[in-house]
């Protein structure tokens, strides 16, 4: 018997809508993380500001956070995180290889990781670019100054690549002195074996406040030579792991745009805002489709803060390092921070 469009429309819309409103699977990197009890971190081993382990042993800074924000909200508590430390060339692989759930570790999105290593690039959480430090008495004032010079600068990093490209298209001739661990680039330069060092600019600003024996004998220029966007990345092949850590970095940046904070969270519970109720899940469960608990977003704020507190405790002008919001302050304070809705 022939049915009519009509009713093949409805019943269409009808099975769309069905999906639409269906549970997410946890997926197997969420079934992992709590049997175990944790999220495994893959982190910088020591880059003040983003990710580092103080003297108690404890781990503080941006990527750092993000880390404790995502254990909060899958597991309730921002403590149940392992957190591994990773130079540049072992990142990838132990992300690949399952070693790290997600690698929250100063890593620049770029097509060359997003199409070749088994990667998901989820969210920018810190918008950086390439510059370079240079002795004080040097007198050096700009990149170009730098022609025929010797530049100290990490291998295995886009860091190095980009040094190579700019040097060859303004012919400066620049000599890369490459070393395999960041600790080796920065001890080189500081012993005066380069002329200037060369990293993301948020890690020449930690660098020269850790490790300079005095900050001010060291000048970063004021030229970036390249964009780096900064964020964490998971495995391909789990979507619903991928999702669940997009999400929390999308919530805790819209989490700021509405004005929800780790201090004022319970009151603003009452709010009669749709968009606050959504966040913070007081009339939509928008958890079940992520496979977590009604309030996951909630529990992420109430752990680290939304992403304006995360930013000013790491790396923000109150900070050790000092860094200006920038380019990371919300879309409508002339910044790039823009977080996709939780609708």
């Amino acid at each position: 018997m022939n049915k009519s469009p009509l009713r093949i429309a409805a019943a269409c819309l009808a099975t769309a809508t069905a999906f639409a409103a269906a549970p997410a699977h946890a997926g197997r990197t969420l079934d992992g993380i709590k049997s175990r009890g944790q999220v495994v971190c893959g982190v910088n081993p020591g880059l003040a500001g983003f990710s580092a382990a103080g003297s108690n042993g404890k781990w503080a800074g941006l990527d750092v956070d993000i880390c404790r924000a995502v254990a909060a909200a899958v597991l309730g508590d921002g403590g149940k995180v392992q957190y591994v430390p990773l130079n540049a060339q072992q990142r990838f692989t132990a992300l690949q290889s399952g070693e790290v759930d997600v690698l929250s570790r100063n890593t620049t999105f770029s097509l060359t990781r997003d199409a070749s290593l088994g990667l998901h690039q989820t969210v920018v959480t810190y918008y950086d670019g390439q510059g370079f430090m240079v002795p004080t008495k040097s007198k050096i004032k700009s990149v170009k100054q730098l022609k025929g010079q010797t530049v100290c600068v990490e291998s295995g990093t886009t860091t190095e690549k980009n040094l190579t490209d700019y040097s060859k298209a303004n012919n400066l001739a620049i000599k890369p002195v490459v070393f395999e661990k960041v600790e080796a680039a920065t001890g080189a330069y500081f012993a005066g074996r380069c002329m200037a060092y060369t990293t993301d600019a948020s890690g020449l600003a930690s660098v020269r406040n850790k490790e300079a024996k005095v900050p001010s004998g060291h000048v970063i220029l004021p030229e970036l030579i390249s964009k780096e966007p900064l964020g964490p990345m998971v495995r391909r092949g789990d979507d619903e792991w991928f999702a669940i850590v997009k999400w929390v970095v999308y919530g805790l940046i819209e989490a700021e745009e509405y004005g929800i904070t780790q201090a004022n969270l319970e009151q603003m519970k009452t709010s009669v805002n749709p968009v606050v109720q959504r966040i913070l899940g007081t009339t939509e469960d928008s958890g079940k489709f992520l496979g977590l608990e009604r309030d996951w977003m909630a529990r992420a704020i109430r752990t680290t803060g939304n992403y304006g507190e995360i930013f000013e405790r790491n790396v923000g002008p109150k900070s050790a390092l000092a860094l200006p919001r920038g380019l990371n302050n919300q879309w409508n304070k002339e910044g790039l921070m823009y977080a996709f809705p939780n609708r």
